[in-house]
């Protein structure tokens, strides 16, 4: 029989995490401008940005292949689909067997794959710089966050995020010390994926210092606008997952509809704090 209502929501839960991941990158960006004791600039100027970006034409290079050209719509699709399956507002939807936490690794896995090798496609100098940089990050980050992630399967049994989720949000209380320090490590990770400070600086204008942002010198228009997207959800299913594993409570079970809205405020509360705090750790 199908579910209906659950594929509805899902669909939801979807739609929402494109449209709330600007929201949220404008929010740690503003926080970090107050920290720094300047002027802030508006909560939705990342949506001014990709309004502007989409309205341009598309410049190209002559020798850029097929390849340049579709990995901005392989990693947006890779990036919506990482935060999509991910339960944020609810436990147990239909597309919860589809996030498999290894699974969900090699989602991010296959998005970086393909912009390094759009990096290089080019034979621009700082693509492949930056495209080796992000590899080598890559190399580093990925068996960490397989580490985190199997920490919590142990405790629930399960590397369905979404069994680990139920298991960490309704089993009665208990302190796990090996979470506290699987914590911390997804910090680190956290920064290293998403390209932010000590790691690399999203907003640099350096050259030689930059990672991800060497890799996307060469788009423009609705391929960089795709790009910066990905990226804004990029960071929003990181901080899905890390509420998902170290912050579960308020997140509605499964067919209990009434208590989307509480979980949906939890949901907001808790990303707010979250950039907020990823703001204050790039400042210090």
């Amino acid at each position: 029989m199908i579910d209906a209502p659950g594929i509805a929501f899902q669909v939801l839960q979807s739609v929402f995490v494109v449209l709330a991941a600007p929201l949220l990158m404008g929010w740690a960006n503003q926080c970090r401008a107050w920290l720094q004791n300047r002027s802030a600039p508006s909560i939705l100027l990342p949506y001014y940005t990709l309004a502007k970006l989409f309205h341009k034409d598309v410049v190209i290079a002559r020798n850029a292949s097929a390849l340049f050209r579709v990995t901005p719509y392989v990693v947006f699709g890779c990036m919506w689909l990482a935060a999509g399956i991910v339960p944020v507002l609810a436990t147990d939807l239909p597309f919860a067997p589809a996030a498999d936490i290894i699974a969900l690794v090699g989602v991010f896995a296959l998005a970086r794959v393909f912009s390094a090798l759009a990096a290089m496609d080019i034979g621009t100098a700082f693509g492949g710089l930056g495209a080796r940089r992000e590899m080598l990050i890559g190399f580093l980050a990925e068996p960490a966050m397989l580490m985190i992630l199997f920490t919590a399967a142990f405790i629930s049994g399960s590397t369905q995020l979404n069994t680990i989720v139920e298991t960490l949000a309704y089993r009665e209380f208990a302190i796990y010390p090996s979470l506290a320090f699987a914590a911390v490590a997804f910090l680190m990770v956290l920064l290293a994926e998403n390209a932010r400070i000590p790691i690399d600086n999203p907003t640099t204008h350096l050259e030689l210092t930059m990672i991800h942002e060497a890799m996307i010198l060469e788009y423009s228009a609705r391929h960089l606008a795709l790009i910066e997207w990905a990226v804004a959800i990029k960071l929003f299913a990181y901080m899905s997952i890390g509420i998902a594993l170290f912050l579960p409570w308020g997140i509605a079970e499964a067919g209990n509809w009434g208590a989307l809205p509480l979980a949906f405020a939890a949901l907001a509360a808790k990303l707010a704090l979250a950039g907020a705090g990823l703001a204050l750790l790039e400042t210090l």
